[in-house]
């Protein structure tokens, strides 16, 4: 019997088990699929969908109904909707593309034991992302400058959000947080040490170039007109718009171009501007550069290799940034010293697997 002739009751039990994009593209493979698909299943099936895909769609949910009307660690509960699941679509596009960066960095030294994450480690590794989004969404922006960060009233509201987790799962945002760190520190904003020791590997004959870092030459900024979409949460595009398309290659075509050019010397560019200082100035320019969120570094990732853009970027967003280190660090620290837990210990067991997302196993 062909499937198209099944009974329907067989048919949904097969949209249950789609991924969102998956049960589009049933629906539209004919007229009888597509009237079972917009029947009164249709919330149910794409809610399954979500959760198998996306989850957990409860930190989802915080992250993507999230205001300033409100404290941030209250819980949410809000109907299913589409206009919801555009939301969830687009934030848990940007926490899969995490889950293929993290084996990447988590084993970056030790790569011999690189693996790709299993379905629970991806499910928390969501989680966590999605909890870190909401306390960057809350507490890193213009309404809490550098003034507060130390402020008693304003570590104490950072807190209770935090609160609203167990240590191992802070843990597991720990892990997170130093991937997002360690992209940051190598991709967006390299050190001049960096910057140096790849220039000697990309042309190991030119010993007698003396890369000249932290000048400001009166040339112009390089021309890059591509913008990130706005931080709002939107509609995400599909993969199969066109003018989507367009724009992702466009984009990456030329951020390509300026990837391979970062190391080169010309008269009208020196690699050497492309560090960000040593040791502890290239410290403060990272701890800046965390308060953007996810899905804001992966962009700058894949589509400013070069430090002008960068800059241009973070001018954007305001006064407020410059100077302004995120405070994820000292809020967790907090939380973890009430509980009588010590820092270090959590933060040994994260870099040794006993704790966090991908576990050693027993």
């Amino acid at each position: 019997m062909h499937f198209e002739y099944f009974p329907t009751e067989i048919v949904t039990h097969v949209f249950l088990s789609c991924s969102v994009s998956g049960a589009f593209a049933l629906s539209a493979s004919c007229r009888r699929f597509n009237e079972i698909f917009n029947s009164t299943k249709k919330l149910e099936i794409l809610d399954n969908a979500a959760h198998a895909q996306y989850g957990p769609l409860k930190d989802a949910i915080q992250l993507v109904t999230h205001n300033a009307s409100q404290p941030a660690h209250l819980i949410r509960s809000v109907p299913f909707s589409l206009a919801l699941l555009k939301q969830i679509v687009h934030v848990g596009r940007v926490a899969n593309k995490w889950c293929e960066v993290y084996p990447f960095k988590k084993w970056k030294d030790n790569y011999q034991d690189r693996r790709l994450l299993t379905e629970e480690e991806q499910w928390r590794l969501r989680r966590a992302l999605y909890r870190l989004w909401l306390y960057t969404r809350s507490f890193h922006n213009k309404t809490h400058p550098r003034e507060h960060r130390m402020n008693l009233q304003h570590i104490r509201m950072r807190a209770e959000l935090l609160h609203n987790w167990s240590t191992p799962e802070l843990a597991e945002m720990i892990d997170v947080h130093a991937i997002l760190r360690d992209v940051v520190y190598t991709k967006i904003c390299p050190s001049n040490g960096s910057i140096q020791r790849k220039f000697k590997k990309r042309f190991p004959d030119s010993s007698e170039h003396q890369l000249l870092f932290n000048i400001h030459l009166n040339y112009p900024p390089p021309p890059f007109t591509a913008s990130m979409p706005t931080s709002e949460f939107h509609a995400a595009p599909l993969a199969n718009d066109p003018l989507f398309t367009h724009y992702h290659h466009s984009t990456h075509a030329l951020a390509t171009k300026f990837h391979y050019a970062k190391y080169n010397s010309t008269p009208f560019h020196e690699p050497g501007a492309e560090g960000w200082g040593d040791d502890i100035g290239h410290y403060y320019v990272v701890e800046d550069m965390l308060k953007l969120d996810p899905e804001q570094i992966l962009w700058l990732r894949d589509h400013a290799p070069l430090k002008g853009m960068v800059e241009t970027f973070t001018r954007g967003l305001g006064d407020w940034f410059d100077n302004n280190g995120e405070t994820w660090g000292q809020t967790v620290g907090w939380v973890l010293n009430e509980r009588g837990e010590d820092v270090g210990e959590v933060c040994a067991a994260v870099a040794e697997c006993e704790m966090g997302i991908a576990l050693v196993e027993d």
